[in-house]
């Protein structure tokens, strides 16, 4: 359920990254390749961006499908950004929420998205839900499990944890109090990315030292595609990307680095060379990508 991506890199139009490619974020609301729990992902989509000198980001949502909105083909073709977050939703129940259900959930300069769901929603969270300040609970954007995920997420970077840090630390309780959940997180703050594989797909492409895209699943064909093993810790910038077992996440980000040479890494045993900047993640003349 559900399909995401989050990119860093040189600024381009929203729509060359989400609209154009042949396997698009946008083409995955009504045809994705790999997703595995549910096929049409029209209940909701959104992109928050990020603008030069600004951390805050800009957000557009809105509740139905993403290919029904012609104001979003024109802020697609005109927006520039080089940093973003993107969703089309498949709602796990239905509900009344709208667009405050649909992704990226923000605050301050984080974008937040959930592709997954949660297995005995809503009473298998309830004792985590308890663990959160009053105050948080009320403040919930929407009543849907994402939304939930998100705070208990929010409440850990809030208290310090890193990002990274607290992606797997929710992942690891929610997946102790609701066995079977899927929990494929993705965060950014327009810097850095943060990721988990956890019961679904979810892919990168790199190319070292100007662009990381983190999706659900390719946008293309291009063979530079890496999959994240399943109960991975993703970790991204512009320069690299490490993938750290989520049983393997209790020290802080920068102490693994400095002690786990064997982490894996776009930089060691990674991808080949990728094409020159000109071509990389687009079809070259000629090549059929349907």
């Amino acid at each position: 359920m559900c399909r995401h991506l989050a990119y860093l890199g040189p600024e381009e139009p929203l729509g060359r990254l989400l609209v154009e490619p042949a396997h698009s974020l946008f083409r995955q609301s009504w045809a994705p390749r790999r997703q595995r729990h549910g096929t049409v992902n029209a209940d909701g989509f959104g992109v928050g961006w990020y603008a030069e000198g600004d951390p805050v980001p800009g957000r557009y949502r809105r509740t139905g499908p993403i290919w029904g909105d012609q104001s979003f083909a024109d802020l697609a073709r005109v927006v520039r950004s080089g940093a973003l977050l993107a969703a089309v939703r498949d709602a796990t129940v239905a509900g009344a929420d709208g667009e405050a259900a649909a992704a990226p959930y923000t605050a301050g300069s984080w974008l937040f998205s959930h592709n997954g769901a949660i297995s005995g929603w809503p009473r298998s969270l309830a004792p985590l839900a308890q663990t959160l300040p009053p105050a948080e609970l009320l403040s919930l954007e929407a009543r849907c499990d994402s939304a939930l995920v998100w705070a208990l997420i929010l409440n850990r970077l809030r208290a310090g944890d890193e990002e990274g840090q607290a992606l797997a630390g929710t992942v690891l309780d929610i997946a102790a109090a609701a066995p079977g959940s899927r929990l494929n997180l993705l965060l950014t703050n327009g810097e850095t990315i943060a990721a988990t594989a956890w019961g679904d797909t979810l892919w990168y492409l790199t190319e070292p030292g100007r662009r990381t895209v983190v999706a659900s699943e390719p946008y293309d064909d291009d063979p530079h595609w890496q999959e994240v093993p399943d109960r991975t810790l993703l970790a991204a910038s512009r320069t690299d990307v490490l993938l750290t077992p989520l049983k393997d996440v209790d020290a802080p980000m920068a102490e693994r680095l400095a002690s786990s040479p064997t982490l894996g890494s776009a930089r060691a045993g990674g991808p080949p060379s990728h094409k020159e900047p000109s071509t990389w993640g687009r079809p070259t003349q000629g090549e059929n990508r349907a």
